[in-house]
Formats: structure tokens, sequence, C-alpha cells
């Protein structure tokens, strides 16, 4: 099948099973790259955790912050809901740094981000990206912020009435009338953006080598690996990467690293026309069209 149909052909499949995707998929090796819709700008949900862990790591680089330096998290400073780390702890906890990054990072705790965004605040984050020459991704908010959805507010019987106000109340031009699905608002980003972004963690760039190496050494360590990985990770090839899941948005962005020397970077960035909160078809869905972009792209 040429590459034309079958971008038609994935492009359909996404919407038959009620995805609009922002998906691109890009072999560091030559720069040749393949997409659908990679421009699209969608909010980033818990992506924006990869963005804090690179400027907490550049911060601890320059000696503006010290890794080894410990911080008091005690319930109700940072209440940030979610499903694990600290974010799930009934004490008061004393943590380093360093250990915060890892369960923002490979956890994705929510209040450990925020711990970490107490120190380094979303404007400070976007502004060592710029430094960095990496543009495209807004970071704008707190986790904190980020979790206050509607779904919160309903009882657990009546979570789909918040996904479907999820679903159906976006505007034409990318605003939402829930403000973190609202990409003039949110902190967001379009799968070209990401991809830049793990470029420049995996190939020479204005990134430090150290801070680049301890971000990627984080995304290997990811725990969350229900989504692309299974389509990614075989005894020949490794995979590196970050969920973000919020509302009707579920996405991933990672690095597949084959035993050959070739390496992929990956951003799949999806929101949802179905009004529910467990989809594991879409799951299956998303990653099986990456799949088979970079499938296309190995082949030459």
């Amino acid at each position: 099948m040429r590459t034309e149909a079958l971008l038609r052909d994935l492009r359909r499949r996404l919407e038959e099973g009620g995805l609009h995707a922002s998906l691109l998929v890009r072999d560091l090796g030559t720069g040749e790259e393949l997409g659908i819709d990679p421009d699209l700008q969608l909010p980033s949900a818990s992506l924006v955790k990869v963005p804090l862990a690179l400027a907490t790591a550049e911060r601890v680089r320059r000696g503006e912050l010290d890794g080894a330096d410990v911080l008091d998290v005690a319930p109700g400073r940072i209440t940030t809901p979610g499903p694990t780390g600290i974010s799930r702890f009934r004490h008061p906890v004393r943590i380093a740094v360093d250990d915060l990054l890892y369960l923002s990072t490979c956890v994705s705790d929510g209040t450990a981000a925020d711990a970490l965004f107490a120190l380094t605040p979303p404007a400070r984050v976007a502004g060592i990206l710029g430094e960095l020459g990496i543009h495209g991704i807004s970071v704008r908010h707190t986790v904190q912020e980020l979790s206050d959805t509607p779904v919160e507010r309903f009882a657990p019987e009546e979570a789909h009435l918040a996904h479907a106000l999820a679903v159906d109340a976006g505007t034409s031009g990318r605003g939402h009338r829930v403000p973190q699905l609202d990409v003039t608002r949110a902190s967001s980003g379009s799968a070209r953006a990401w991809a830049d972004l793990l470029q420049a963690l995996w190939t020479p760039s204005a990134v430090h080598p150290e801070v680049a190496a301890r971000v990627r050494s984080l995304m290997a360590d990811n725990l969350l690996r229900h989504r692309l990985a299974p389509d990614f990770t075989s005894d020949a090839s490794t995979w590196s990467s970050k969920t973000g899941t919020l509302l009707n948005l579920r996405h991933e962005v990672g690095v597949v690293e084959h035993a050959d020397g070739q390496s992929f970077a990956v951003a799949v960035l999806t929101e949802s026309r179905v009004p529910a909160g467990a989809q594991p078809g879409a799951e299956a869905l998303m990653a099986e069209v990456a799949r088979t972009l970079r499938d296309r792209l190995r082949q030459g």
C-alpha cells in the first residue's frame, strides 16, 4: 500500500474508533517522519511532567537546586488527587528532590509534580524550554489545577456525565467549556512539538548531555505501560515514555530504540468522542496505528 493510501486508511480507522488524533513518528537517525494531523494542538495532561523533569534536572545542573535537598510534603498543603505515590499517602512525608522527580515522572504522581512546581513554577518551566530551543509546548498550570475537572464533582455513578461534557462542550477553534481541555488556557502541545522535545533528549541538542540522560532514564523507568508499550517493547527493543490521561484525552510520547541502532520518536495525542472512562479498544487502536507508521519508516 502506498504511503498516502496507508495514511488515509489509518485516519479512517481512528475515526471509526471514535478518536481524533495528533500523531507523529520520526526516525531519529534520518529525520524521516510520518504523521496524522501532527500540528494539531491538544491539551497535554500529565505529559507536562516531562518538561517539568527537564527543567528541574537543568536547574540541578546549574546549581540552582540540589537533588539531595529534602522537602516536607504535608497532607492538606498539596492536595492534588491521584491513584499513585504521595497522592495516596495518609501522613506527612520528607522526600528529596531527586525522589520527587522519580515519583512525578515514573509513577505520574501529581502530588510529587506539584511539589516540584512549587520550586519551579510553570512559567519558569516554559522559560527553560525556550532557553533550550524547545518550542511549541506550553506549560501554564500546576497538576492541582489540571485535576480540578467535572469528573471530581460528580458521584462515581455519574462520572459518564463529565465525560459527555468533555466530548460535547468543545468549539471548532479548540476552545472548551472545561478549562483543562481548552488549548488557549491549558498546558498544550502538538505531536510535532512533543517529537521535537524527544529528539532534543535523545540526540545532540542544547540540552546538556547529563540532563538529557537523566530524563531519558526516568522515562525508561515509566511504570505505566498499558498503552503503547505492548506494541513497542520486545527482547530487541526498549521503550521509554510518558503517558497523559484526562477525561477524554489519552496520550503517550516516547522513544523506541532497536538493537540494530535505529531509534524512533513516537508522539500520540488523542481525544475520544466516546463518553466513557475505560476504553481499552482506544488504547489498542492508538498503539496499533503508531506501530504501523513505525513499521513503514523502518522498512524505508
